[in-house]
C-alpha cells in the first residue's frame, strides 16, 4: 500500500505527546498485560485440574489458583485497556482498518470477554472449598478458560492484520467483490497465537515457586504439600518452557515476507537466551530456589522474560510497518498536551502506586500471619488514604470535564 495513504489516515489532531513516549508506554503495559494473563491462564488451568482431582494436594491447590486466577483476569483487563491506547495513537491507520475488516469480531470481543470474566465467577461463587466439599459446576470453569482462549485469539488475529496492510484489499474485496460484513478473522499465525499462549506454563510455575516460599513461612505450612508445589512448578518450567521455545521456533519460520527479516535479527537470540534460563532456573540454583527471596527474584525474572518477548512484537511490528510499509510513527505531528501527560503519570504512580502498594502490603503480612490477620494503624492509616486519593481524582476528573464542557 502506498505509504502517503497510510499518511492521510492518520488523526488530523496529532498526538499530545512524543510517539516515543506511547512506544515505550505500549511496550511496557503490554508485558505487564500479558504477564497477568499468563498468570490467569495457568491458574485457571490448575484450578480445572485440581477440581476435577481427587487428590487432596491437588484440591488444595485449587482453592488458591482459582483465586488467582479470578484476581489476575481483573488485572489483565484493567492493564490490558492501555496498550490498546498506546497502540491506537500512534498506529492508529492500521489498527482502526483491522477492527474494521473484522468489525463482528471486535465487538464480539468485548461480549464473550465479559460472560467469560462473569464465569470465573459462577464458579467462584458455587465453590468455596475444594478440600471439604464437591466440586461444582466445573464446566463453568472450563467454558470461561475456552472463552479467554477466544478472546486472546481475537486479539491475536486484530493485531496480525494491521501489519499487513497490502492484503487489506485483498481482504476487502476478494476476487473483486466487495465484502462489508466484517465477520471474516483474515490473519491468523497459529504458531505465534500457541508461543503467546503456551509461555503461561513457565510464567505460572515461576509464580508457583513465589507462592510456595509464600507460605513456606507460616507456622502452620505442610512439608508435603510444599514438596507438591515445587515439582508442579518445576516440571511448568521445564516442560512449558521448552515447548515454549519449540513454538518460537516454529513461529520465526511461518513469518510473512514482510516480516521475514526479524528472524535474523540478535533479539531473536536473546530471546531465546533468556526463555532458556529462565527454564533451567531451578536447575541452576538448585535448593536455593526455595530458600530467601529466590523464589521472588524468579517471579521477577519471569516478567523480563515476557518484557523481553514483548519488545520482540514490537520490533516486528516496526520492521514490517516502517521497514516494509514506509510509515514512520515517529513523525506524527505534535500537539503537546502536557495536563494530560502530567495526569497519566501522576495517576499511574500516585493513584495506583498508594493502591497497589497496599494492597501488597496487606498480602504479604496476612501470608506471614497464622489464623486471623489483623493490619496495624498505620496499615490502616495507608488503606483510607488510598480511598481519599481515589475519591479526590474521580471529583477532579469530572470537574475539569464540566468545566472543559461549560467553556
Amino acid at each position: 500500500m502506498d505509504a502517503q495513504a497510510l499518511y492521510a489516515l492518520r488523526d488530523v489532531a496529532g498526538v499530545p505527546s512524543h510517539p516515543v513516549l506511547f512506544l515505550v508506554l505500549g511496550v511496557l503495559t503490554f508485558a505487564m498485560h500479558m504477564f497477568a494473563v499468563h498468570v490467569m491462564l495457568g491458574g485457571a488451568a490448575l484450578t480445572i485440574k485440581g477440581a476435577l482431582s481427587s487428590d487432596a494436594n491437588w484440591r488444595r491447590l485449587a482453592n488458591t489458583m482459582l483465586s488467582t486466577a479470578k484476581v489476575a483476569v481483573s488485572v489483565a483487563v484493567v492493564i490490558g485497556v492501555a496498550p490498546l491506547l498506546f497502540v491506537q495513537v500512534i498506529y492508529d491507520p492500521f489498527w482502526y482498518t483491522s477492527n474494521v475488516l473484522s468489525a463482528w469480531w471486535v465487538i464480539g470481543f468485548i461480549l464473550i470477554l465479559c460472560v467469560a470474566y462473569l464465569l470465573v465467577y459462577v464458579f467462584y461463587g458455587k465453590n468455596h472449598d475444594f478440600t471439604t466439599a464437591k466440586t461444582r459446576c466445573p464446566g463453568s470453569m472450563i467454558l470461561s478458560l475456552a472463552l479467554f482462549l477466544v478472546v486472546g485469539l481475537i486479539m491475536h488475529t486484530l493485531t496480525n492484520q494491521m501489519l499487513s496492510p497490502n492484503e487489506w484489499m485483498t481482504w476487502y474485496a476478494p476476487n473483486g467483490q466487495i465484502d462489508a460484513s466484517g465477520t471474516q478473522l483474515h490473519s491468523i499465525n497459529w504458531a505465534r497465537f500457541a508461543f503467546m499462549i503456551v509461555l503461561a506454563a513457565p510464567v505460572t510455575g515461576a509464580w508457583l515457586y513465589g507462592y510456595r516460599h509464600y507460605i513456606s513461612v507460616r507456622d502452620d505450612s505442610d512439608k508435603e504439600y510444599l514438596d507438591f508445589v515445587a515439582n508442579l512448578a518445576n516440571k511448568m518450567l521445564n516442560i512449558g518452557g521448552l515447548v515454549a521455545i519449540l513454538l518460537g521456533a516454529v513461529w520465526m519460520t511461518t513469518l510473512p515476507e514482510n516480516q521475514a527479516a526479524f528472524a535474523t535479527n540478535p533479539l531473536v537470540y536473546l530471546t531465546a537466551l533468556v526463555l532458556v534460563l529462565l527454564t533451567l532456573v531451578p536447575q541452576i540454583l538448585g535448593t536455593k530456589v526455595n530458600k530467601g527471596y529466590a523464589a521472588y527474584w524468579l517471579v521477577a525474572f519471569a516478567f523480563v522474560a515476557i518484557a523481553v518477548v514483548a519488545v520482540d512484537r514490537e520490533v516486528i511490528r516496526w520492521v514490517a510497518l516502517v521497514i516494509e510499509s514506509g510509515y514512520n510513527p515517529m513523525d506524527y505531528p505534535i500537539n503537546m498536551d502536557w495536563y494530560s501527560t502530567i495526569l497519566f503519570f501522576i495517576t499511574f504512580a500516585v493513584v495506583g502506586g498508594m493502591a497497589i502498594g497496599y494492597l501488597l502490603t496487606v498480602a504479604w503480612q496476612a501470608g506471614q500471619t497464622s489464623g486471623t490477620y489483623t493490619p496495624s494503624a498505620a496499615i490502616s492509616r495507608l488503606g483510607d488514604w488510598t480511598i481519599y486519593i481515589i475519591i479526590i481524582w474521580i471529583i477532579h476528573y469530572f470537574a475539569v470535564g464540566f468545566w472543559v464542557w461549560a467553556q
